[in-house]
């Protein structure tokens, strides 16, 4: 069998994107890395014909362009796709099925796709994606290459948190109905305070914004909860807005815990705490997956990338 792409990055011991600059575009690699590479390349007999380089048009389908954590996943995208002189396209669904379905259609007519946090059933995303190569980002598809965004450890660690500060009964704001995060959010949550014997309160399904967040403020006030943990950064810094409003106060009243770690997160008084997410790391892994997949070679299915509780003010002991 011809040695491929990957097994070059493999034996010089860089990443694909990497190995591929090497041929494409020698003058962005130091000059050690792009001999390692070609050393490699010349050991497992690799055609540099096969390695000219290829400009691809892709494209991005996410669920909502102004959330800022797809924000920051399209910038390390497009900054991974750039150094190939690759093209992208943006689809925004607009957290909308319909939209999500069209939007897919249309970019199957590419050479291949990325498909952000995807919110239709399983069977619906083969039948729309057809023979294209694609990736899934934050969602796993079985058969299907999948970069995830740990949903276990990090959530774990905040539950964990709340309990050694003294909270015995946390609600969970939930975000979008249909969401593949979400599901798996949640039933991580509800596995920690079942284990640490901690009352679980779930609140309904949610916009992943700051207005959905404050529409989930009362009832969790409501719930007699003295904790929150949110789908996400925005739901959270809804809910102490929609606290605030109800006279409550972050973290005297209340604990607040999210999860991405935007920026936003660190800038808000008191800071959030929050479970940050690889949003840079899954974009670029993503890129360089789907590459390999328009260039024939083996992709791996499945990759987890670890998320790790980020301590801020929003959290303290429970009031008396």
């Amino acid at each position: 069998m011809a040695a491929t792409l990957t097994d070059v990055a493999r034996r010089a011991g860089v990443s694909v994107a990497t190995a591929s600059r090497a041929f494409g575009e020698p003058e962005r690699l130091a000059a050690t890395t792009r001999e390692r590479v070609l050393q490699a390349a010349a050991e497992l007999g690799y055609a540099t014909s096969q390695a000219a380089s290829v400009t691809r048009l892709f494209g991005v389908v996410v669920p909502d362009v102004a959330n800022p954590v797809y924000g920051t996943l399209l910038k390390a995208i497009l900054g991974q796709a750039w150094h190939g002189r690759h093209r992208t396209v943006l689809f925004d669904a607009d957290e909308d099925l319909r939209r999500e379905r069209e939007q897919i259609e249309r970019a199957r007519k590419l050479d291949g796709m990325l498909l952000c946090s995807p919110r239709l059933p399983d069977d619906d995303i083969r039948a729309l994606v057809g023979d294209t190569p694609f990736v899934v980002v934050n969602r796993q598809l079985e058969g299907a290459p999948s970069v995830l965004m740990d949903f276990e450890y990090g959530p774990t660690q905040a539950v964990e948190h709340l309990a050694a500060l003294g909270h015995r009964h946390v609600a969970y704001a939930s975000g979008p109905r249909g969401s593949w995060a979400d599901e798996r959010r949640s039933a991580t949550i509800e596995r920690a305070c079942e284990r640490l014997d901690i009352r679980l309160t779930r609140l309904s399904h949610h916009a992943a914004s700051i207005q959905g967040g404050r529409a989930a403020a009362a009832p969790a006030l409501a719930s007699g909860s003295t904790a929150v943990v949110a789908y996400n950064d925005l739901v959270a810094l809804g809910v102490e807005a929609g606290m605030s409003e109800l006279g409550r106060s972050c973290p005297e009243d209340i604990s607040i815990v999210g999860i991405d770690d935007i920026d936003l997160s660190a800038a808000v008084t008191p800071g959030l705490t929050t479970v940050r997410m690889p949003i840079e790391r899954c974009g670029t892994l993503a890129v360089d997956l789907l590459l390999q997949a328009l260039a024939g070679e083996p992709v791996t299915e499945l990759t987890t990338l670890n998320s790790q509780l980020i301590v801020r003010g929003s959290t303290a002991a429970p009031a008396a």
